[in-house]
């Protein structure tokens, strides 16, 4: 069931009075909607200064909690656990019995009929973009967190994390621009290397520094142990790269702002690991600082197969893997299964299913332990299936041909063979 309706007959002896008409929510629902029309009897050019109807409107949760009012100023709104209407409260939904809140204000004598119509929403895998490596003014950025959550909201994104060096104070005042969840994340910077924190305020309690590995060690497991996912970024950068001795990262950026040379040795680092067995997630981001800059906002995004919108099923969704990178909002979709396993997921089949949108003048390729092959060329989307024999892993990469060389476009997450 997606949509529930009924009507409500309001009678005059109602009128200046309060109550509540209870409505039933299932299970798996992550927003609702709500809506309602009635006759006002207002006609004329003088319609105002007639009696007419009024019915205010307000919401309660399944606990009776207070959720918000609109009086009649609107006759749609929503709830739900990553946004809700202004002056509503963001919740999750609980399944059970939830009530309108109705205030009959003005009632003309012969009553009123009220319908109200409601929407739910069911959780699911929707496909959400965003930019993983962003800075503000907490930094070294050129604009601060609310003109940077707009623009995302401007240019299609779903999600933006904020990548501020070793600085996690803006994390407890986060922007908030409906439609754009604000993933906590902090940038560690070091001098050999930087890290992304994903997933939680404060990663580090009372110092970012580490002078050595076992103070480097220390530091990562304290961050895991609050929650965070640990990403390491540009690791083949000329001017950052990553210095450590040892691979310790839950993720690998692979694509940081233009696709240079610092992004395909980091590919080929992150294939060579998983030759070597390693199941990493590999994610995206523009590293943007500032305008009028070789680096642009929002290129390259990463889509991300989410349950949900909240900041935690985003990054659940991204540390299993269930992501592709691509040029921008606009590049091409990748979609990698098989049955009905997903990117990141261990497979006991045969065989991988492709899905391809906006690829039209791109080789696509599925690159495995065993190497590269060319699965479609030129087409501007298509469907196909795979069987393999022996490998142990599959990902996919959408080339642009250029001048004898291939220009990456898109990259997947691997689906793992047992």
């Amino acid at each position: 069931m997606e949509y529930y309706s009924f009507k409500k007959h309001i009678d005059k002896t109602e009128e200046g009075s309060y109550f509540k008409i209870q409505f039933e929510v299932p299970t798996g629902v992550k927003r609702i909607d709500l809506s309602y029309s009635y006759s006002s009897h207002q006609k004329g050019g003088l319609g105002d200064l007639k009696p007419k109807n009024t019915i205010d409107l307000g919401l309660a949760d399944e606990k009776g909690k207070f959720l918000g009012w609109s009086g009649s100023s609107k006759d749609h709104i929503y709830v739900g656990e990553a946004e809700s209407e202004s002056g509503y409260l963001i919740e999750k939904i609980n399944p059970g019995k939830w009530s309108v809140i109705v205030g009959a204000y003005h009632v003309l004598d012969e009553g009123v009929d009220v319908n109200y119509n409601v929407k739910f929403t069911f959780e699911k895998n929707e496909l959400l973009f965003g930019d993983l490596h962003i800075h503000s003014t907490a930094s070294d950025g050129e604009y601060d967190r609310y003109t940077l959550a707009k623009r995302a909201k401007e240019s299609g994104l779903d999600f933006i994390a904020f990548s501020d060096h070793n600085n996690y104070s803006e994390n407890f005042r986060q922007p908030f621009v409906p439609g754009i969840t604000v993933i906590p994340s902090v940038e560690w910077t070091h001098y050999k290397g930087h890290m992304n924190f994903f997933g939680v305020e404060n990663p580090f309690e009372n110092s970012f520094i580490a002078n050595n590995e076992n103070e480097k060690r220390k530091l990562l497991n304290s961050a895991r142990d609050k929650g965070a996912v640990i990403s390491v970024n540009h690791p083949d950068c000329p001017f950052c790269p990553y210095l450590w001795d040892d691979e310790d990262y839950d993720m690998m950026e692979i694509w940081n702002g233009p696709m240079t040379k610092r992004n395909y040795k980091a590919i080929e680092r992150w294939t060579n690991l998983l030759k070597a067995g390693r199941k990493i997630p590999a994610v995206g981001g523009s590293d943007f600082h500032k305008d009028k800059s070789f680096v642009l906002f929002a290129h390259p995004v990463t889509g991300v197969f989410s349950e949900g919108r909240t900041a935690k099923e985003i990054i659940d969704a991204i540390k299993n893997g269930r992501t592709f990178i691509s040029s921008s909002v606009k590049g091409p979709r990748i979609y990698l299964t098989s049955g009905s396993d997903f990117m990141g997921s261990v497979t006991k089949n045969k065989y991988f299913s492709v899905h391809c949108e906006n690829s039209n003048g791109l080789y696509i390729k599925s690159v495995s332990d065993k190497g590269e092959k060319i699965i479609s060329s030129g087409l501007k989307s298509f469907k196909c299936d795979r069987l393999i024999t022996d490998e142990k892993f599959v990902y996919l990469k959408a080339v642009k041909p250029l001048a004898g060389k291939e220009i990456v476009r898109a990259v997947s997450n691997p689906i793992y063979f047992e």
